[in-house]
């Protein structure tokens, strides 16, 4: 109907997109519908800088949110089960908090000691030299 009217035809296009009647193709996936509103975000920024509403050194205070269609229904329906869950977080909290401190039977490792193992050692198997050839019982696998 446009194209019968002379008017000129802007079209946000994938690349299954059918360009018969499109005067001007906008390369973008016009798939989901976060794309799709930061595609009119940029443009409505676009069509501020050519106004000359807006220099391009400065930033654009309008956040891409605002460009996004949400279900009103939908909105109240998560704020209903964010509300509901934060009573539920309130009613299980602990009384009594936990003392992070305590010993709790574990071993203290500072106590322990390291005997005389010092980081210089070398391994008491061997396993610095990687030329050393390969030992009989590593030979079944399949590396």
């Amino acid at each position: 109907e446009a194209s019968y009217a002379s008017i000129p035809v802007i079209a946000l296009c994938d690349t299954d997109s059918p360009l018969e009647s499109v005067d001007i193709a906008i390369p973008a996936n016009n798939k989901g519908k976060e794309s799709i509103a930061l595609l009119y975000w940029l443009l409505a920024r676009e069509v501020q800088y050519l106004r000359g509403s807006l220099s391009r050194s400065q930033e654009w205070d309008v956040m891409v949110d605002s460009f996004f269609w949400r279900d009103p229904e939908e909105l109240m329906r998560q704020e209903e089960m964010d509300q509901g869950l934060e009573e539920t977080w309130v009613a299980t909290k602990p009384a009594v908090a936990e003392d992070w401190n305590a010993q709790t039977g574990g071993e203290d490792w500072a106590a322990q000691g390291a005997g005389d193992a010092s980081w210089d050692a070398p391994a008491a198997a061997g396993g610095d030299d990687w030329g050393a050839p390969v030992q009989a019982g590593a030979e079944g696998q399949n590396w």
